[in-house]
Order: C-alpha cells, then sequence, then structure tokens
C-alpha cells in the first residue's frame, strides 16, 4: 500500500530565487550525462556558463555555492577529485567532481519534453499503425507461449517492451488528440469559414483510422480474451527471470520479485480493460469509437452549417426560372402535380412523432410502437401551465415489471434463435421464412464476423458463433417483412 506523498525536495530547483541559474547547470549536467558523461568538474561547467551570453561575469565562488546547495537538495552527488593535485595545498584542498542523480535527470528529460511542446493545445494523433503493432506482438506472444521448447528470457523481455511501448503509444496519442479536438481554440476554428479547406482531411482521417481500428481491435480483444492470468503466467516468470540474471551488488528480496509480478499483472490489467473493459463499465477502446463518431458529426454538423449560412446570401433567382421553365414545359396536369410532389414534397403529408427512448429493442420498428398523445397548448404569451404540489412517486414495481418483461424478450428471442441451429449449424438457405428480429440478428453477426479474422463473434445471447461466407453461392433469405438477396452463410455455434 502507497504511503502517503512526501515533498519532493529535487524539484526544489525549478522554483528557487535564482532558478535560471540552477537550471541552466543541471541542463548542462543532463546534456552530458545523454552523451554518457557523469562526472563533470566545475571547471568544465565555469567555461559553459561563461560561453553563454548572460553569463560572461560568472564568478566561480557564485558556481561552488550553488553547486553545494544543489547537492543539498540531491540534484547532484559530490566526489572528491584528488587525480591532478600537483602541489601539497592543492591536494590538501578538497576538489570535487559532480554527478546528476536519477532524480535530476528524470525531472530535466520531462521539463525538455514540455519546452518542445508548442503553446498550450494537445497534440497527439490518431496512429492505425501502432494498433497494428500491438497485434504483431500479441500474436508472438501467444506463439512463444504455445512452443514446447520455449525461448531465452530475453526475448520475453524484448517482447514485454514492445507491448509496454505500443500501448503507451496509443493511450498517450489518442487521449491527447481526442483532448485537442475537443479543445476550445480547435472547436472555435472548426466554425470559422477557413476551416471549410481542411474538412475533407480531417473526415477521411477519422474515418480511415475508424475503419482500421474496427479491424484490428477486434483482433485484440479475441487476444486478450483467450490469454487471462493464468496462460500468461510462465510469460512473466520469465520476465522475473530475465531481471534477476542483471548483476547487481545488493541482494534481491522476495518482496521486490513480488514487486515485479505486480507490475506485470497491474499493465496486463490495465491493456485488458483498455481494450475488453470490465465488469459494469465500458472499454475505452469503446469511448474512442464513440467519440471519433462524434467528432465525424460534429464537422458534419458544422459544414453543413457554414454551407447553409454561405448560401442564404446567394440570390434564387435562376433556380425559380430552372423551375419555372420546368414547369411550363409540362404536357398535362397530372405531370405539374408530379412534379411539384418531387420539388415541394407532398402537400398532405402526416407527420407521426414518439417520445425518444420508448424501448430499449434495437430491432423495434417505430410502427410497433405504441401512441402517445400529445396535449395542445395555446399559444398566448399570457399562458402558465398550472402546477400543484404532489408527493414523490416510487417507479420500483414498474422497473421491476419492465425488467421482468425485458428477459422474457430476450429468452423468448433466444430460444427462436436456438431452433434454428440445427446439429449446432444454421444455414441461410436451408431457413424457411423468419422473423425481422431474426434477420437483423443474423445480419449484425456477419457484420461483426467480417472485421474478425478468425470469424468467431461472441454473441448477446452467451455464445459464440463461427460465420463462414460461401460467396460461391447465392440464397435468398425470406422474412415477413421482405426478401434479401445474399451470399450463402453457415453459422456454427461453439457453445452455450
Amino acid at each position: 500500500m502507497q504511503g502517503p506523498m512526501k515533498k519532493l525536495i529535487e524539484a526544489s530547483y525549478l522554483t528557487a530565487e535564482n532558478a535560471a541559474e540552477y537550471r541552466t547547470i543541471l541542463r548542462y549536467f543532463y546534456l552530458q550525462h545523454e552523451r554518457m558523461r557523469d562526472f563533470i568538474s566545475p571547471e568544465e561547467v565555469l567555461d559553459y556558463l561563461k560561453s553563454l551570453p548572460h553569463y560572461e561575469h560568472y564568478e566561480e565562488e557564485q558556481l561552488l555555492v550553488q553547486l553545494a546547495q544543489l547537492v543539498k537538495w540531491k540534484n547532484l552527488n559530490a566526489r572528491q577529485d584528488m587525480t591532478n593535485a600537483k602541489t601539497i595545498e592543492e591536494y590538501k584542498k578538497k576538489r570535487f567532481r559532480y554527478q546528476s542523480t536519477p532524480y535530476t535527470i528524470e525531472i530535466e528529460r520531462m521539463v525538455a519534453t514540455l519546452e518542445k511542446k508548442s503553446g498550450e493545445s494537445f497534440g497527439g494523433s490518431l496512429e492505425k499503425s501502432q494498433f497494428d503493432r500491438l497485434l504483431e506482438s500479441m500474436n508472438k506472444l501467444e506463439h512463444e507461449l504455445k512452443k514446447d521448447l520455449p525461448e531465452s528470457p530475453e526475448t520475453y523481455m524484448l517482447l514485454w517492451e514492445d507491448l509496454l511501448q505500443y500501448f503507451q503509444t496509443i493511450r498517450t496519442n489518442t487521449a491527447d488528440y481526442i483532448a485537442y479536438i475537443n479543445s476550445e481554440q480547435t472547436d472555435q476554428r472548426m466554425q470559422s469559414e477557413a476551416f471549410l479547406v481542411y474538412k475533407n482531411q480531417f473526415t477521411t482521417y477519422l474515418r480511415d483510422f475508424i475503419v482500421s481500428l474496427q479491424k484490428t481491435s477486434f483482433q485484440i480483444s479475441d487476444q486478450l480474451e483467450r490469454m487471462d492470468q493464468q496462460v500468461v503466467a510462465p510469460f512473466f516468470d520469465k520476465l522475473a527471470d530475465y531481471r534477476r540474471q542483471i548483476p547487481r551488488l545488493e541482494e534481491i528480496s522476495e518482496e521486490t520479485v513480488l514487486n515485479w509480478y505486480q507490475e506485470f499483472y497491474d499493465f496486463w490489467r490495465v491493456m485488458r480493460s483498455w481494450f475488453i473493459g470490465n465488469e459494469g463499465q465500458s472499454s475505452e477502446l469503446e469511448m474512442l469509437q464513440l467519440q471519433t463518431n462524434e467528432m465525424i458529426r460534429r464537422i458534419t454538423r458544422y459544414v453543413q452549417r457554414m454551407s447553409e449560412r454561405h448560401h442564404s446570401h446567394h440570390s434564387r433567382k435562376k433556380d425559380y426560372l430552372h423551375l419555372a421553365e420546368l414547369f411550363s414545359g409540362s404536357n398535362s396536369m397530372e405531370d405539374a402535380h408530379q412534379l411539384s410532389a418531387v420539388v415541394f414534397g407532398s402537400m398532405t403529408i402526416r407527420h407521426l412523432k414518439i417520445e425518444e427512448d420508448t424501448t430499449e429493442n434495437i430491432h423495434a420498428d417505430i410502427w410497433e410502437e405504441e401512441p402517445i398523445i400529445l396535449p395542445i397548448k395555446p399559444r398566448i404569451r399570457s399562458f402558465k401551465d398550472k402546477t400543484k404540489p404532489g408527493a414523490m412517486v416510487s417507479n420500483d414495481e414498474k422497473k421491476k415489471a419492465l425488467m421482468r418483461e425485458h428477459l422474457a424478450e430476450k429468452a423468448e428471442e433466444r430460444t427462436i434463435i436456438e431452433t434454428l441451429f440445427t446439429d449446432q449449424k444454421m444455414t441461410i438457405s436451408e431457413l424457411g421464412v423468419v422473423k425481422p428480429f431474426v434477420r437483423k440478428v443474423i445480419l449484425s453477426w456477419i457484420g461483426k464476423a467480417m472485421s474478425s479474422k478468425s470469424q468467431v463473434i461472441k454473441t448477446d445471447y452467451g455464445f459464440t458463433v463461427r460465420v463462414t461466407v460461401h460467396r460461391d453461392r447465392m440464397t435468398i433469405m425470406h422474412a415477413e417483412d421482405g426478401v434479401l438477396k445474399m451470399p450463402d452463410v453457415t453459422l456454427e455455434m461453439k457453445g452455450g
């Protein structure tokens, strides 16, 4: 269990009174560390500072004081240097070389990354290739786990690092790009006329990502479904063996090894949750698909509004003259009536309206819903709805009744679906006349299977189905609401 957070004294130099000088010194140490030079003498640091325009008059005494302060803040480690002492006085005088601490290197690396970010907007991208690389690494891992002669621990560590890198890149880039699209600055730019130039580029980019995501993400989810904690346990054993083989002066305790395993399982759990989700909680992958689709809809709405606003200022004189010529060229009044219906629509059309979310059944049609009564209110300013106090009404029994009705309906649907299978198989060409909801369910299964490499899907009824499309023969699916010509399909039930 994590204890209380402590003060991070290593970050004190970022906000100290002479932060500019401290940061310049430590940035030089960071750059030298990247060049694999660790122990730096004060003379070298002083020469570097004096080469900068703002530190031409920088004194050695000031540098030594600030280096000592950085040692107190645990940004530097000091080691006495006795190599170049030429006199007794120089030998007695303590001379140090300094090395930056791991905390300092990580802080400077983070600060250097932040400095490269332009403005306050998010970056990120929707990279299709990262999903492909992650799927490739998952396939390699599954192949290695099935081998009779396992590879060396180093091979497993390379696979683990690939998984870490690709998944972290996916999470970071997608989250940053979604935040960029949803930012206020981007929203304002989308509503400007200049955005019309980029609309095709944006929509193509997002749609390509959605298509690739649907093709690859389902395969990754299937892999993660099969590779639970027990399956990957030997993989984590190999990772722990690799870390044990690294020579260290201190002894590796049992607690350290347990922390390694906890790190491995935590990452695997997070990755499964991101692609598959948890009980009662949708996955981040589904949220990414919904947000990307919403982005496309929002861009389309903005473009439509700008187009309407643009055309509203144009004269419709030529359009009306063209319509007048069409009407004048009609051979009869009946032809004019038909042309009017095409141009202006039906004059006596009746509109049907229902309340939103009247049912949770996605296969229900509008004419199957019960009609509703819409009260007509007077169109006068002085009219107000009469209100009267009332008691709170509990709908628990109504909710339970609706739940029982819904479960009974789903159970009836499952029974109808299962009766269509003979010896765990169903072929479209062998079916008779089916109900409309059966047609919709079968088509949805086929659509999901087309985006899966294995063409095996998990249905809402609790069993899995393998879908085989026979493209070499055509058939007709007969339903109560019509017929559909399509390639013959065989569906094989895998488990109930």
